[in-house]
């Protein structure tokens, strides 16, 4: 049997994007998948906001959302999951991630956004899947 060389990279380049895809994902938040989520608690706001998500880790980043940041999983055990992420002139900030249940998140964030700090706590629940409509630029 001959196998071409190209044929060979292109499944070693599959098998180690698969792994680094499989290795950001922090093993406490392994059970919370995509979806809607519905975030209350967020500042100024006396209604849930709701987000698709398609990365559970991006909740993390919520006062940061839309932008482009760098993110460092400081700590994955039990329930917790400890996440430091900076977006560069953007600001930065120190998350804790509390899973509750796979479908429910306790969010507590705090850094400097917009040059100010900022410190809240967060509570996300994850609703339905997200609507056929919204493009995938739009996720988070």
């Amino acid at each position: 049997m001959v196998v071409k060389p190209t044929l060979l990279m292109g499944l070693g380049a599959l098998a180690a994007a698969t792994a680094l895809v499989a290795a950001t994902q922090p093993p406490t938040l392994a059970q919370s998948v995509p979806g809607l989520w519905e975030i209350s608690g967020v500042p100024g706001t006396s209604s849930p906001f709701r987000q698709c998500v398609a990365d559970v880790v991006a909740l993390a980043r919520f006062e940061h959302r839309g932008k482009t940041c760098s993110a460092k999983v400081l700590k994955s055990a039990g329930s917790i999951t400890l996440i430091d992420y900076n977006c560069g002139g953007a600001g930065f900030g120190h998350s804790e991630i509390e899973v509750i249940t796979p479908r429910s998140l306790r969010i507590s964030t705090q850094g400097i956004s917009g040059g100010l700090p900022f410190n809240y706590v967060l509570q996300a629940r994850r609703i339905d899947e997200c609507p056929k409509s919204t493009p995938a630029a739009a996720r988070h």
